[in-house]
């Protein structure tokens, strides 16, 4: 599919910001005063940062607020809702720390479900889809929620966390990538399945069905080359987890783990891209591009 840059952006930035939230709901730290207004800053620009990022996506984003409606069947509804009730927990809850010296534990647990909950929801919108093999798996909800305790674990701070959730999402997501891709070929969708005509015999495609590109070639028809491919995954692997392990092996000074969130952060920028422009869609078999 297309690796639009700001659904690029929603996944990365989200994710580490609301797992941030995690982590201070949990009081995993639990600082008061300026430290806390630094500590929910970053978390709430990362948070709502992605959210807004991700409207610029859509054709008409001032229409975003109808998508509220749509709880009973869209992820992409339930996200939103979670994610507000979410960031107004917090904010009560970032405020009796920052204000009053005083953690509103229950409030804090609330938040911390609530941020989980938002990255599932997000989650779910990628794994629901049958027409996307390689998201459609159990490994896809299990990413997103690994990378943004992982993420939230280094931005908070929690080395003690962050190595092993950073060791265990990489080996995950060495796992996804191995696993996804023959996972388009075990579905067995073929050419005949996707154009209806395979019960009139082999189906081949003679010819393009038009001439030009549409909507639907331009938004869920991405190639990437294999050798492309392998060199961006050895980047991501590197920087968004072999690196800010390494870095955090050496030394826990503020500098360093400062060092790692931003190796990490840019890790999961290629990783995200991959995430998208891997994703082969069977309506590509429609225009034989599969």
């Amino acid at each position: 599919m297309h690796p639009a840059p700001s659904v690029i952006a929603f996944t990365t930035f989200s994710g580490l910001g609301f797992g941030l939230l995690f982590w201070l709901g949990m009081g995993m730290p639990a600082p008061t005063g300026w430290v806390a207004f630094g500590y929910f800053a970053i978390a709430y620009l990362g948070a709502v940062g992605g959210l807004l990022a991700s409207t610029f996506h859509l054709g008409r984003p001032e229409r975003a607020i109808k998508a509220f409606s749509q709880w009973k069947s869209s992820w992409l509804s339930r996200e939103g809702i979670c994610a507000v009730v979410t960031l107004l927990i917090m904010a009560v809850y970032g405020a009796g720390l920052v204000f009053l010296d005083t953690r509103f534990t229950l409030l804090g647990w609330l938040g911390a479900i609530g941020a989980l909950g938002t990255v599932f929801t997000t989650s779910m919108i990628y794994a629901q889809l049958k027409t996307v093999p390689r998201w459609h798996h159990w490994t896809t909800v299990a990413l997103f929620l690994l990378l943004s305790l992982a993420g939230g674990a280094l931005l908070s701070g929690n080395v003690r966390l962050a190595l092993p959730l950073l060791v265990i999402a990489g080996a995950l997501q060495a796992f996804a990538w191995f696993h996804g891709d023959g996972r388009f070929l075990a579905s067995g969708t073929t050419m005949a399945s996707a154009t209806g005509l395979g019960h009139i015999g082999r189906v081949t495609a003679f010819e393009p069905p038009h001439t030009g590109t549409n909507y639907l070639m331009r938004e869920f028809i991405h190639e990437v080359g294999r050798k492309h491919a392998v060199q961006l995954r050895v980047i991501a692997l590197g920087l968004g987890f072999v690196l800010p392990i390494l870095l955090l092996l050496v030394s826990s000074s503020l500098w360093i783990a400062v060092l790692a969130a931003i190796s990490h952060v840019f890790g999961i920028l290629a990783l995200r891209w991959l995430f998208f422009a891997q994703a082969e869609h069977v309506v590509g078999l429609y225009y034989g591009k599969r």
